[in-house]
């Protein structure tokens, strides 16, 4: 497989020294270099040995391994939180210690927040009794000054490495979890995929193991935060004695309230995320299925399904968010509630204030605020919502256990030994010969008997699949290149050619889902990955029905019983033209065997089957076909032959769609994109009333201390409520603005991704679309509105200092202003990397969503290969490359924020030694509130100022999001010229020198085509690959706008609206698409036709039956892309659509490429007799099927090469349908041709009846 990346460098933190890891300045390169110009992956550090995917996960899956067996060994639930405590208490007990030890991390934090304050109260208390002849007390106030400095520089740098520490731990804990998911997801059996979806897994990984990264910040803070409030309450009460309790207790009542909080986060979490997943899965399938939604112009079907689980996902992110306002304002209000009223009772108790006491006892609240209000709470909520999604992968990982048992299967059917160069063919009306080859696989559930397998498996699905990466190595598949055995693989594939013409050859890049290979090439692709592998017993699902007459005899001739002629090979088929070469043939109908023996023992059983083989027998035995007019108009034989449009041609006009990297923006977010955020949720005068709101909540919070000197209690109390409520409100109003921000973005989004032409699908992968509507809305919908509010509240709260602190000590403002010069110099420093490595890690995420995706695809062929470890292995390296990305993001931000804390306790410092310098101008007051405003400033500052950087970091997402806000968009869905009601009335299509390219710098597909398309007549369309027959309808659909003129019924198609142009034909297209969603749903999604209708369109595909056995028959959801249908059953499902849909022109576009013969025939039939007054255009597949179109339409490299009816045009035998037809052997050309004749007769007879009105007179004149 592909390397996922170039080599990374190694990693400096690796080697750094302690001082240079306690300060990361192994960090100082990579800014440099951000500085100067864009980062690219190339610039990133290899991840660490412990950091690195495969490592972590095969721990984690050691311990819950465990974790299960002991569980089935006790009878009980095995507990995935069990599991992970195991697996990680240790190094994380580790950093919580540290909070005990007082050198360490986080005890520093108590020690110093605690400490802090009591030396603050002995400097005042040295200027509040001051005597400039006591130096012993001022050597004791220096001392206490030094401490002081000491304190906030170890607080900076200790607290700093402490959270580094544990932001890796939940890094390490959700890349292990990732590892599992993933692992799990290979590995889930057949039945455990009808109940998970892609939607839901890729939720799991871009959401659910987020948690994991929040959690581990703040968990320590819950045993953290009441031993600080006990080491608080002690204090306080030495300085202040039993008031102190008063205040304690409002503390005491925020706990509890803030854990109620957190349980309805829980709950409201877990809602969301059931929704998230099913907009996911939506979105998935919406990105898979968009040509046909497009085709069938569904999109306001699904935008509304879209949208109405967005409105119900987001009604549950508003709730929680209006919780979160709660929350916070509560901790803005808090202190000063608890100030009041512990001074209140203070005073009542008889006691007199001192300066010294009552900035002690701030102080002191202010430490314990932080972590009570903020910390503990925030430990709860993550704590709860880490449940709920620990809880969800749990689900995902223990129900969804696999039933694969490879080698031993209970089974239906018995199959005997084989020799070793045995074919066995199996031929059936429907699915049943692929579900014999799963439960060969070991991919179906037991029911009864025994199967035995020896030996090594290899597998051809029917669908086939192709992973992202080059052809070379989709055939290779992990096995080591072998030149000549490859070369020999190439051209028993018959790829030879197709390598010739593609640009980079073998090494050129196949998109998502093979997006830049015809359906041929991908087949054939499909085929030689299972022939290179050194395979035991080859299982091919029908190999042959994806590629035409000449290429399918090559398959067979070459590499079926050339390449493979001394192994065992169970090919599934529907051509039985190869029957005679097989050495058993088994008979499969309905899931039961009805007959097993060579051709010659069949033929003579008489068994179902055999009556088509005795059609070809008494037409072999008849050198000449049988002449005369016995045979009914357009009628026709079952053709064994299947002629498809994939033949290799030199002259290949379909473009190929290469993969285009994922942009990346570049320099600065602009205002104008903060602009654009917030426009999106609220008009300009809502966004005025929003400031003007905060401002005098803010005037209020900073009013309130001044207040207290000038009018007592009563005002103090009045104007302390209305604070809070304003406190309140503001944070309301805020988040209810930036949820509806994120709500109006992604419908934009939405609307613009559906409007959008279907190349960019062509050349963006799954992954890139789905990261933006999973990880970047996540941010959007919880984190960001989060991080804006605090950094509002915080920008507020420094400017009310700022202002207070102005005008009692105006000189406070000198060292301000170089400061606040200096901390925008080194946010604007700190971004230009930081932004880029944000952008890096989100383009970094979506390769491992897309390797998900594809993954979750081909499971079969994975598992059949043995590929799981190497898929795991890939899966790491994409997981290890988003790791190199998302450590730098958590180092950065710790390198600039110990630069901001570092440059704060400087400041401190020099405040704090000045006060004692000018210790002769001031008094005890100022210097209280002169060494509080210092600290609480510096505070804020840094914290501000990182705030307002992280806000930045997450505009990355907003950036993204508005990028697809802004595709190009196709043409109008309505526009103001309709076409009449009725149209079209008869089905008159008109090309006009129509020339066609998918794109306005793309090579044109067509070229001045000039054809007309008469009422009521069914034309084949034929060509070898890349003659521009799927091109022909993406013009008549409009999925690129064409040059030149189409009308139908007269009305120029480009001056219509693509809707009303849509809806006007039905289209069967070549992969049948369904969705996840009711029977209903897929048949009629705008609910316009009643249950007698649905219920008579699937009589007529035969599918009533079926569709009756259903649970719910046709409320019934059906399992994502409608894996619980067949193939053959998906295509009848699209034929009911068409046929619900009344229209007067049809398009079959190579419908029956995967259906068998039986099933060919039914959707035949029915087309003759449920189309007979459409103009009916067929793209061929099996020249049998278009043999009787009253005309042909032949293409050759994008031009008309003829048209004309199918007889005429086989009388020049150098033209291209007559080598088509010759091709197919020398018996099926001869009855081909002689259908050719019938039509042609059938055709002329009708005509003179038309023209002389009496069957008498035309025999007569015959």
């Amino acid at each position: 497989m592909e390397k996922v990346s170039k080599d990374a460098k190694t990693n400096p933190a690796a080697t750094a020294s302690l001082l240079s890891k306690i300060f990361f300045w192994w960090l100082n390169p990579l800014f440099r270099t951000g500085y100067k110009r864009r980062l690219e992956e190339d610039d990133m550090y290899e991840v660490l040995a412990e950091d690195k995917s495969e490592r972590l996960g095969e721990d984690l899956q050691r311990y819950w391994d465990h974790e299960v067996q002991t569980a089935t060994k006790d009878m009980r639930k095995s507990r995935l939180i069990k599991a992970i405590i195991k697996c990680y208490w240790k190094p994380y007990a580790v950093l919580g210690f540290f909070t005990f030890i007082e050198v360490s991390l986080t005890l520093n934090v108590i020690a110093i927040k605690v400490v802090g304050p009591v030396i603050l109260g002995k400097m005042i208390q040295y200027f509040e009794s001051y005597d400039p002849n006591n130096m012993t007390a001022l050597y004791e106030t220096l001392g206490y000054a030094a401490a002081l400095s000491l304190c906030t520089i170890g607080l900076a740098v200790l607290h700093h490495l402490y959270f580094y520490h544990v932001q890796r731990a939940g890094m390490k804990i959700r890349v292990a979890m990732c590892h599992m998911i993933y692992n799990k997801a290979l590995r889930l059996s057949s039945s455990a995929m009808g109940k998970t979806t892609t939607g839901q897994i890729v939720n799991l990984l871009s959401n659910d193991v987020n948690r994991f990264d929040e959690v581990t910040i703040f968990l320590h803070f819950l045993w953290v935060g009441p031993l600080q409030a006990a080491a608080v309450v002690g204090l306080l009460w030495a300085e202040i004695g039993p008031s102190c309790l008063a205040g304690m207790v409002v503390l005491m009542f925020l706990m509890p309230l803030q854990t109620m909080f957190g349980r309805l986060f829980s709950k409201f979490r877990s809602k969301t995320a059931v929704l998230t997943d099913s907009r996911i899965r939506t979105m998935n399938e919406v990105v898979s299925g968009m040509r046909i939604i497009k085709m069938y112009a569904w999109e306001k079907s699904f935008a509304a399904l879209v949208s109405e689980v967005r409105r119900k996902e987001i009604s549950k992110i508003m709730k929680s968010s209006y919780l979160r306002g709660l929350n916070m304002a509560s901790f803005f209000c808090a202190s000063k509630i608890i100030i009041f009223i512990t001074f209140t009772v203070y005073v009542l108790l008889g006691n007199t204030i001192s300066a010294s006491r009552v900035f002690v006892t701030v102080s002191l609240y202010t430490s314990v605020r932080l972590t009570v209000t903020l910390f503990f709470p925030s430990a709860i909520e993550k704590l709860f919502e880490s449940r709920v999604s620990i809880r969800r992968i749990q689900v995902f990982a223990v129900d969804t256990l696999s039933e694969k048992t490879c080698y031993v299967k209970q089974f239906k059917w018995f199959v005997s030994n084989f020799p070793s160069h045995h074919i066995l063919f199996s031929f059936s009306c429907m699915f049943v010969q692929s579900s014999l080859l799963s439960s060969i696989l070991g991919e179906l559930p037991n029911e009864k008997g025994v199967l035995k397998v020896k030996g090594q498996l290899t597998y051809a699905a029917q669908q086939p699949w192709v992973y992202p990466g080059t052809i070379r190595s989709n055939i290779l598949f992990g096995k080591e290149l072998d030149i000549q055995k490859y070369e020999r693989v190439i051209k028993a594939c018959a790829l030879k050619r197709d390598l010739e013409l593609l640009p980079d050859g073998d090494l050129t890049l196949i998109g998502d889902r093979g997006a830049t290979l015809s359906g041929g090439q991908k087949a054939r692709v499909n085929l030689a990955r299972a022939v290179y592998q050194n395979a035991d017993i080859y299982l091919l699902d029908d190999p042959l029905s994806a590629v035409d007459a000449e290429v399918g005899r090559h398959l067979f001739e070459q590499c079926i019983c050339g390449l493979l002629k001394n192994k065992p090979r169970i090919l599934v088929t529907h051509q039985l033209q190869y029957l005679k070469a097989a050495d058993e043939i088994l008979v499969l109908k309905e899931g039961h065997m009805v007959a097993k023996g060579t051709y010659t023992e069949l033929q003579r059983s008489g068994v179902d089957f055999t009556s088509l083989l005795k059609k070809e027998e008494e037409e072999e035995q008849q050198q000449q076909p049988p002449q005369g007019s016995s045979i009914v108009a357009r009628s026709r034989t079952l053709s064994q032959n299947s002629v498809l449009s994939h033949t290799s041609s030199v002259h290949s006009a379909e473009p190929v769609h290469m993969v285009v990297e994922e942009s990346r923006a570049q320099g600065n977010i602009g205002v104008g994109l903060y602009m654009k955020y917030l426009r999106a949720g609220a008009n300009i005068v809502f966004l005025i009333i929003v400031i003007l709101i905060n401002l005098l909540a803010q005037v209020l919070r900073c009013r309130c201390g001044a207040l207290v000197k000038q009018n007592g209690k009563f005002y103090f109390s009045n104007v302390k409520t209305s604070t809070i409520v304003f406190g309140f409100i503001r944070n309301m109003v805020l988040f209810n603005v930036l949820v509806r921000c994120a709500q109006s973005l992604h419908n934009r989004m939405f609307n613009s991704i559906i409007k959008t032409p279907v190349r960019f699908f062509d050349i963006n992968p799954i992954g890139r679309v789905l990261n933006r509507f999973s990880k970047d809305i996540g941010q959007l919908d919880s984190n960001m509105p989060w991080t804006f509010v605090d950094f509002i509240q915080v920008f507020l709260q420094i400017l009310g200092v700022i202002a207070v602190a102005a005008s009692v000590i105006p000189w406070i403002l000198i060292p301000v202003v170089p400061l606040l010069l200096f901390f925008m110099y080194l946010r604007r420093y700190f971004l230009q990397t930081s932004r880029d490595i944000k952008r890096l890690e989100s383009t970094t995420r979506s390769p491992v969503f897309s390797h998900l995706s594809s993954s979750l695809q081909g499971l079969w062929t994975i598992r059949a290969f043995g590929a799981e470890e190497r898929f795991q292995k890939t899966f790491d390296a994409h997981q290890d490359l988003h790791s190199e990305a998302w450590f730098l993001f958590l180092t950065t931000s710790r390198w600039f924020a110990v630069r901001l804390d570092g440059i704060c306790s400087i400041f401190v410092t020099i405040t704090t030694f000045g006060c004692l310098l000018l210790r002769d101008q001031l008094d005890a007051g100022s210097v209280g509130l002169a060494l509080t405003y210092s600290v609480t400033l510096m505070g804020m500052f840094q914290w501000g100022v990182r705030q307002s950087a992280e806000v930045e970091n997450m505009m990355t997402s907003v950036e993204r999001v508005v990028e697809y806000t802004e595709l190009e968009s196709e043409a109008p869905w309505e526009t103001h010229k309709r076409p009449p009601p009725n149209w079209p009335s008869k089905g008159l299509v008109t090309f006009d020198q129509v020339s066609f390219s998918y794109s306005s710098e793309g090579p044109l597909v067509l070229q001045d085509l000039k054809a007309m398309f008469r009422p009521q007549e069914k034309v084949g369309i034929v060509g070898r690959t890349g003659a521009g027959k799927s091109s022909l309808v993406s013009a008549l659909f409009r999925l690129a706008e064409p040059q030149g003129k189409i009308y139908i019924d007269g009305v120029l198609t480009s001056e219509i609206g693509l809707h009303d142009l849509r809806q006007k034909m039905s289209i069967i297209p070549q992969d049948p698409v369904l969705f996840t969603g009711s029977m209903r749903k897929n048949l009629d999604p705008f609910n316009q036709h009643t249950d007698e209708e649905l219920w008579n369109a699937l009589q007529e595909v035969q599918l009533k039956s079926v569709v009756e056995e259903l649970p719910t028959k046709l409320e019934t959801v059906l399992a994502e892309s409608g894996s619980n249908f067949s193939v053959g059953q998906r295509q009848l499902v699209c034929l009911a659509r068409a046929i619900l849909r009344k229209n007067r022109i049809l398009i079959i576009d190579e419908a029956t490429a995967n259906v068998d013969p039986r099933t060919d025939e039914l959707i035949q039939k029915t087309i003759r007799d449920k189309f007979r007054d459409c103009t009916v255009l067929t793209i061929a597949h099996r020249l049998n099927t278009i043999i009787d179109s009253d005309r042909i339409l032949v293409l050759d490299a994008g031009k008309i090469h003829a048209y004309d009816e199918p007889y005429t045009l086989l009388q020049d035998p150098g033209g291209i349908f007559s080598k088509m037809v010759q091709q197919t052997g020398k018996q099926e050309a001869a009855t081909l041709l002689q259908m050719a004749k019938q039509v042609t007769w059938t055709l002329k007879r009708f005509l003179l009846i038309l023209k002389y009105g009496n069957l008498v007179i035309f025999e007569t004149a015959l």
